[in-house]
């Protein structure tokens, strides 16, 4: 895309002014219907237009009761001709309705939902999805799924007309139906009149997308299905552009506003091509005791060119378990020691910033740096681990060589943000696992480098690792502002890890006599708990519990250690140093060993109750062992699972490709859980689908690029910028308007 012209907007009522109407000025919501609606989310006429049909019922392809066949499963459409309620012989209340639907008949009859009788009396329509039986002689639906479409006062705003039925997600909690949305909707819609459309005349013709006062109108009364789906593709692309607008105007606001660090780093370090003496990297990369991957080498290389260029680095560093995105990382924190200035590391747990500091300190053991002070004029590179159990004395020493420059690289925890800790010249930001840290903690960091105050030195380049795969058009909305790189293959030498979904009892045997023969070999083993105390809710073992069965059963006589997130913090190093050590030889943890925890000795794992896992959690999990050379296996137990469970077990025992399975796991749990990673606001997708929607999604990000460029703020572009306000939250707003 070139550009976009400066058309102007199409006049008519804003999103906004739609914004300031209550749901009162509506006939028939009055006080308790305006409390009802509000229960729900919908406080304004902008909230009701934005509550979209849920599904639709096309008449003209509607099936009938004279030709729905015994044991088919069916939706029916039909009116109530006769609703009362009876007691059965144990004193249960029975609804019963005979319902019609012009061809034939049938009887539905609910068990202890006596409110049925007064959601559907005769004379209202309802969709009855659920499966047709035969009972005494007579076809029943037995507590089928209800959509009440028409009530007994009939439709308004011909919400009955016309061969689409919209099917609104009504609330029995709030006493809401389908049919009283339907009408609130035709009349607000009627009121509200042509809507100003913000989108620019000529991406509207290039994607082919409809006028918005058409998609709003079809969205609600479609003639056609094809009406439908062409509204919801208008209005989706509307909530994306929304979502990039703001992410890439995040992005070019930093841009504008930035004082970068220009990096004395080339990434012609990465392949050794530079002449003359060893840089601080290339001695780091020459002395790796393994060769970086081609995946490696160009993640390198971007982020080397990235640190090197006129803008700070924003860049987001994804790869799958194992494939080394650490060493990334700590290339980039060496690039900035080498020019002078120093490089954080910060994690979200205690465990893994103990973890990384130990891995941190291995791979940079030996190298030095200039110190015109010293004899030789070189000293040793400091690396420092901070976290709040850092000891006073400790932290105090730490501060002022993080103040003076004395220390080079700092591993913590949130610790880092607080207020006593201030560098001399903060270069690299590297966060790891970023969904555990808000957009607020990512800036604070930032700031870190500014002097604190945000008007002195330069910002920091920022790194952000994730460790769990997202596919490419999920993270453009989750991580959006951020450019991205992909490690997408692991180091050489890595054994694939044998999975298997140990359904029954000897399957399970199968997987702790594993245990035994490699603990008896000199390896390693994890037992992986989704509880650290039993539950009387939760039907799970427990990692104490767990502990106590297998050290008198199935694993006695081995050596078996306990580690959960409860325990005191110099309880945990010390159960981690003798695992790795050897003198643990199995251990029963919970999943504080979920990531970052690198046992190269640990060749199998069995994860208890697997199934009340998510697919992510457990691929992180399996991750921690076939770190070594040594053939590894993870077992998942689970004898009795649900559907998505099975699906999820499955899926792991397929594959061992975090890519992949983050595809699974975004179509099994659907878009809602990932977007619940990035920061909330109105601009949450209501019709939008990440999945159905990926074309759209990258028009969406083209667009907004093209408009953003040279104008951050939208100043041409008045009344998208209106709305994104809108649906902004309140910290974005003043961060992206502030000019």
């Amino acid at each position: 895309m070139t550009g976009v012209t400066d058309a102007p907007a199409r006049p008519g009522r804003t999103l906004g002014a739609l914004a300031d109407l209550p749901v009162s000025v509506l006939r028939g919501v009055g006080e308790r219907r305006a409390e009802a609606l509000a229960e729900w989310g919908v406080e304004t006429v902008l909230d009701l237009l934005t509550t979209y049909p849920r599904r639709y019922i096309d008449r003209s392809r509607q099936a009938d009761l004279a030709s729905l066949a015994l044991g088919e499963e069916a939706v029916v459409l039909a009116e109530v001709r006769r609703a009362h309620v009876r007691r059965a012989r144990n004193g249960r209340p029975i609804v019963e309705l005979t319902v019609h639907d012009g061809t034939g008949g049938m009887q539905v009859v609910f068990f202890n939902q006596t409110w049925r009788a007064k959601q559907l009396p005769a004379g209202s329509q309802a969709l009855f999805f659920g499966k047709l039986t035969h009972y005494r002689g007579t076809r029943q639906m037995a507590n089928p799924v209800v959509d009440l479409v028409v009530g007994v006062d009939g439709p308004r705003a011909g919400s009955k007309t016309g061969r689409v039925v919209p099917v609104y997600p009504a609330s029995a909690k709030a006493g809401l139906t389908s049919w009283e949305i339907g009408n609130w909707v035709a009349e607000a819609l009627e009121r509200a009149g042509p809507l100003a459309d913000p989108l620019p005349a000529d991406v509207a013709d290039r994607l082919g997308l409809i006028a918005r006062t058409e998609a709003m109108t079809a969205i609600h009364r479609p003639e056609t299905m094809d009406d439908a789906d062409r509204a919801r593709q208008r209005l989706a692309f509307d909530e994306l552009l929304r979502l990039q607008l703001a992410l890439v105007a995040r992005r070019r606001v930093l841009e504008r506003d930035a004082r970068a660090v220009r990096h004395a780093v080339s990434p012609l370090e990465v392949t050794g091509g530079r002449q003359g003496e060893a840089t601080l990297v290339e001695r780091f990369l020459s002395a790796l005791p393994f060769e970086l991957t081609e995946a490696q080498r160009r993640a390198l290389a971007v982020v080397f060119a990235d640190m090197a260029g006129p803008f700070p680095m924003h860049r987001l560093l994804q790869g799958d378990v194992g494939s080394g995105k650490t060493v990334v990382a700590l290339g980039a924190l060496l690039a900035a020691v080498q020019g002078g200035h120093q490089g954080a590391l910060m994690v979200p747990t205690e465990v893994l910033a103990e973890q990384h500091a130990m891995v941190v300190r291995a791979l940079t053991d030996g190298l030095d740096v200039p110190d015109p002070g010293r004899l030789g004029g070189r000293r040793p590179l400091v690396v420092s681990l901070l976290t709040n159990r850092t000891k006073a004395a400790e932290r105090a020493g730490m501060r002022e060589g993080l103040a003076t420059g004395g220390v080079d690289l700092v591993v913590g925890t949130h610790a880092l943000l607080t207020d006593d800790v201030e560098f001399a010249s903060l270069g690299v930001a590297v966060i790891d696992e970023q969904h555990r840290f808000g957009v607020e903690q990512r800036a604070a960091l930032r700031e870190k480098g500014r002097g604190g105050d945000g008007d002195q030195g330069a910002d920091p380049d920022l790194l952000v690792m994730t460790a769990t795969p997202i596919p490419r058009t999920a993270a453009m909305v989750v991580f959006g502002d951020l450019d991205m790189a992909v490690l997408d293959e692991l180091p050489p030498g890595r054994t694939p890890v044998t999975t298997v979904w140990a359904r029954t009892d000897l399957e399970a045997v199968a997987a702790w006599e594993r245990v035994r023969a490699e603990a008896e070999a000199g390896r390693r083993a994890y037992v992986v708990c989704p509880l650290v105390e039993g539950s009387d809710k939760i039907v799970a073992r427990s990692a104490t519990e767990e502990l106590e069965r297998l050290s008198a059963g199935v694993l006695a006589g081995l050596r078996l250690g306990l580690l959960h997130g409860q325990m005191p913090a110099a309880e945990k190093e010390a159960v981690m140093a003798r695992f790795r050590a050897g003198e643990v030889q199995v251990l029963v943890a919970t999943t504080v060993i979920e990531v970052g925890v690198d046992v190269p000795e640990a060749s199998v794992m069995v994860v208890e109750d697997a199934g009340r896992f998510g697919i992510a959690q457990l691929h992180q999990l399996r991750g921690r062992v076939g770190r070594g050379a040594d053939e590894s296996w993870c077992y998942l137990l689970d004898e009795d699972t649900g559907d998505d469970a099975a699906r999820r077990l499955g899926a792991l025992e397929a594959s061992t490709d975090g890519f992949e399975l983050a595809e699974v796991d975004l179509t099994l749990r659907g878009q809602g859980t990932l977007l619940g990673s990035r920061q909330k606001g109105r601009s949450d997708l209501r019709l939008a689908s990440i999945q159905q929607d990926r074309d759209l999604l990258v028009e969406a990000r083209r667009v907004a690029e093209a408009l953003t460029d040279g104008d951050p703020v939208l100043s041409a572009h008045p009344l998208l910028a209106d709305e994104l306000r809108l649906f902004l939250d309140e910290d974005d707003e003043k961060f992206l308007f502030k000019s």
